[in-house]
């Protein structure tokens, strides 16, 4: 069973259900990532509902139980970024894939716009502001999206520090890091363990964290201050940039705005150094 049909057959069967277990089969539509990686007890918690109306839901739905629910849903997702499983699935549809690539990265823009708060936004400008330094952690492809925040906080003259993997561990980096710092991280799945651990050194330290992912499932999300949600799906490889790139953007542009003064100071001498025939060639425009 694959997510589509995990889904089709949910929606078949909801309209028929009593009140209580329709919010928990819309829960489970809505927040599937989340709901395949928390305990029985956690998604009950978040529900208010009992841990057997949970069970009677799972029988409804022709399972034998929630446990048995609970590891078709992890198994729904780790396919959506098994990339030889999509592989496979591109193969089908060889002929519709690039109208297909298209769609889905509409979707994912606009899915995060919709996601977006923008009073979170002002509390992220206001974190920054108030930050001694700016670190960013990624890891694998959500490293390129935290490289990306890492050059347009250099470009506006922020004390910024790009975390990757080398000769120390992101651990063994974030060790250095002063307590008035704040973290960014950028997690897509599969969620990495050295991740979890490098922002779990960082709270121990008192550090303020920002996390930009694409489900409140990631482990990251427990020990963020402020949390952003993207859309990051893809019919190819196991997840998209596009969402969390718009959303880089997105916040970058809004604190170039919020600095004011100091950012277009910054700004000023990033324009100066383009004009430098020996790097760029001017005749071309220059962009950064």
């Amino acid at each position: 069973m694959d997510s589509a049909d995990l889904q089709n057959m949910m929606l078949q069967k909801i309209s028929s259900m009593p009140n209580k277990a329709r919010r928990v089969t819309a829960y489970l539509l809505s927040n599937m990532r989340k709901a395949a990686f928390k305990s029985i007890g956690e998604v009950a918690d978040e529900l208010e509902v009992s841990k057997a109306q949970l069970v009677r839901v799972a029988r409804v739905l022709g399972f034998s139980g929630y446990s048995e629910l609970k590891e078709c849903l992890q198994k729904v997702i780790l396919e959506q970024i098994n990339p030889a499983a999509m592989l496979t699935k591109a193969v089908d549809m060889k002929d519709e894939l690039p109208e297909n690539i298209l769609h889905v990265e509409h979707a994912n823009i606009e899915d995060t716009w919709a996601q977006i708060d923008m009073d979170k936004v002002g509390k992220f400008c206001r974190m920054v502001e108030a930050a001694g330094s700016v670190a960013f952690i990624g890891w694998g492809i959500s490293a390129l999206v935290m490289e990306l925040a890492y050059m347009r906080f250099c470009v506006m003259g922020l004390p910024a520090i790009l975390c990757r993997r080398g000769s120390l561990s992101l651990v063994e980096q974030v060790r250095t890091l002063r307590p008035d710092s704040l973290i960014v991280v950028c997690e897509m799945p599969s969620y990495a363990i050295g991740v979890t651990e490098a922002v779990e050194e960082g709270r121990e330290k008192g550090i303020k964290l920002v996390s930009i992912t694409d489900s409140p499932a990631a482990p990251v999300c427990r020990h963020a201050d402020l949390s952003f949600f993207v859309s990051a799906s893809s019919p190819t490889f196991g997840s998209s940039i596009i969402g969390p790139i718009f959303l880089v953007h997105l916040l970058t542009s809004s604190l170039v705005v919020h600095l004011g003064e100091p950012a277009r100071d910054a700004l000023e001498k990033q324009a100066a150094y383009l004009h430098d025939e020996r790097f760029f060639h001017p005749i071309f425009g220059l962009k950064y």
